[in-house]
C-alpha cells in the first residue's frame, strides 16, 4: 500500500482510488487559510484528476473513493445516490447494548439540520427521511471500567452526521464525539472512535465487484 502525505492508497485504477483518510483531516477544503490542508489537496498533488465523490466528517477515518476524471465522478456519484455503493463503519458507543451478535437492527429517525446551532443535526419530523443498519460486534469496557459497545453499521441513506445523530437518539452516543456526546463520554477518547471499514461496489469500467476493508485503529 502506498503512502500518500500521511493517506494510506487502498486502491488505484484508471476510474478510481480508494484511500484511508486519518482521522482530524478534512476531506476538502473548508473555509480560511487555515482550513486549505485536505484530503483531496493532498491527494491531487498526486493524482491531477481526483475528484471528490462523497465526504467523510473531519473526525472520522476510514476508506473514501475519489474518481478519476469528470466523467467517472459522475458515473460514481450516480452509483452512490442509486445507493449502489454500500458502506460498513465500526463504531464504539457508551454502554452496552444488548441485541445478540449477528443480529442487525434498524434505526430510521428523520434529520434535519440544526440551522442555529449549525452544523449540528437534530431528530425531527420535518428533516429528511434516515435509515441506519447496526448490529453488536461486542460489549467492552474503557480503561475506566466503563461499560463501551462496539458496533458495526450500515448508513442505507446518507445524511450528514447520520450515524452521530442516530446514536446520540438511541441513548448511546459515539466515544470521543465532540458534537453529539456528553463531555464525560467526549472525554473517554481523544478521538471520535468512528472508522469507515469497508466499501463495495461494482466497479464502473469492468462491471466486477471491488471490495476494500479498513481495520479500525481503536
Amino acid at each position: 500500500m502506498q503512502a500518500l502525505d500521511g493517506i494510506t492508497l487502498r486502491h488505484a485504477d484508471e476510474a478510481l482510488l480508494v484511500l484511508d483518510k486519518p482521522a482530524g483531516l478534512l476531506s476538502v477544503p473548508g473555509r480560511g487559510p487555515d482550513k486549505q490542508d485536505c484530503l483531496s489537496a493532498r491527494v491531487q498533488r498526486h493524482f491531477a484528476d481526483a475528484l471528490i465523490v462523497h465526504r467523510l466528517d473531519m473526525a472520522t477515518s476510514g476508506l473514501l473513493l475519489m474518481a478519476r476524471g469528470a466523467a467517472m465522478q459522475r458515473e460514481l456519484s450516480i452509483a452512490f445516490a442509486n445507493r449502489m455503493v454500500h458502506k460498513r463503519y465500526v463504531a464504539v458507543v457508551d454502554g452496552h447494548l444488548e441485541p445478540p451478535a449477528d443480529t442487525w437492527q434498524v434505526i430510521e429517525l428523520p434529520i434535519l439540520l440544526d440551522w442555529p446551532r449549525r452544523p449540528l443535526h437534530i431528530i425531527d419530523p420535518r428533516g429528511k427521511p434516515s435509515l441506519t443498519r447496526w448490529r453488536v460486534l461486542a460489549h467492552e469496557a474503557d480503561a475506566a471500567g466503563l461499560p463501551q459497545t462496539r458496533l458495526e453499521l450500515e448508513p442505507v441513506t446518507g445524511r450528514s452526521h447520520q450515524l452521530r445523530v442516530h446514536l446520540q437518539a438511541l441513548g448511546h452516543a459515539i466515544v470521543g464525539d465532540a458534537l453529539y456526546a456528553s463531555a464525560e463520554v467526549q472525554a473517554r477518547s481523544p478521538r471520535l472512535l468512528l472508522h469507515a471499514s469497508a466499501v463495495a461496489l461494482q466497479h464502473p469500467l469492468t462491471g466486477l465487484p471491488l471490495q476494500l476493508s479498513s481495520p479500525p485503529p481503536f
